[in-house]
């Protein structure tokens, strides 16, 4: 991957064995990129760019503007999120195991020990999104394998700073990012859908984007709702 710059807008160009030029707009801060087939050169990706230059920069103005929380020092009060929905958090200090309960739709109730630090409850609230973000995952795959006719071998959920979700096709395993656990149910099965189309597709060409229009013609409303949810304060994108 190298950069070319066009009206002061950086934007990284990545040659890939493909039939047609591939322009994106990342979160949260409007990173372009362009994909281009390998016999294509530099000057007709900057023509290519030229022509884009509005699109890109009303998506760019619409990540910039985006809401973005501040850090979270998981503390009683602050606004946690959990599928899709806003609650408040409340620390209870109790003597027991540490434990997280959602409380009438509007509270995330954290019980932790008094002396627990910061990073210490924001490990027991990470533990419980994995928990119940890897209850949710297995129904979708099994849902997904029979309708776009693939098998995942392996799939596990991490801490990711740069993508929402990541591919395998090889080994046949996908990776999700704990943050889907704060999305809608909607935008974890986009990305899911979305990371098992790879095994077919391994890049975003028009063959991929046309498995997404057939497998799930609505996914573009969804990675525009998961692309408008409010963002973590860390600089990531996908």
């Amino acid at each position: 991957m190298h950069q070319i710059t066009v009206n002061d807008i950086v934007i990284d160009v990545i040659r890939k064995d493909i039939k047609n030029l591939h322009l994106a707009v990342y979160p949260p801060n409007g990173r372009v990129r362009i994909a281009a087939p390998l016999k294509v050169d530099d000057d007709a990706v900057r023509l290519f760019a030229i022509s884009k230059l509005s699109w890109i920069k009303k998506n760019q103005v619409k990540f910039v503007n985006q809401e973005r929380q501040t850090e979270r020092k998981f503390i009683s009060g602050e606004t946690h999120y959990f599928k899709g929905q806003r609650y408040r958090l409340n620390v209870i200090h109790h003597g027991g195991y540490s434990k997280v309960v959602i409380r009438n739709k509007q509270y995330i109730d954290l019980y932790v020990q008094k002396d627990l630090t910061e990073q210490q409850r924001e490990k027991v609230m990470n533990n419980w999104y994995r928990k119940t973000l890897k209850e949710q995952i297995p129904a979708l795959i099994e849902k997904w394998q029979k309708i776009i006719g693939v098998e995942v071998a392996e799939w596990e959920v991490k801490i990711m700073k740069t993508k929402w979700g990541t591919c395998n096709r090889d080994a046949r395993r996908i990776w999700l990012n704990l943050e889907l656990a704060k999305k809608s149910e909607k935008c974890l099965e986009y990305i899911i859908v979305h990371e098992m189309v790879h095994l077919l597709e391994r890049n975003h060409t028009d063959r991929f984007v046309g498995f997404m229009d057939k497998f799930m013609p609505q996914w573009r409303s969804y990675k525009d709702e998961l692309n408008r949810s409010v963002l973590k304060h860390e600089q990531w994108s996908y």
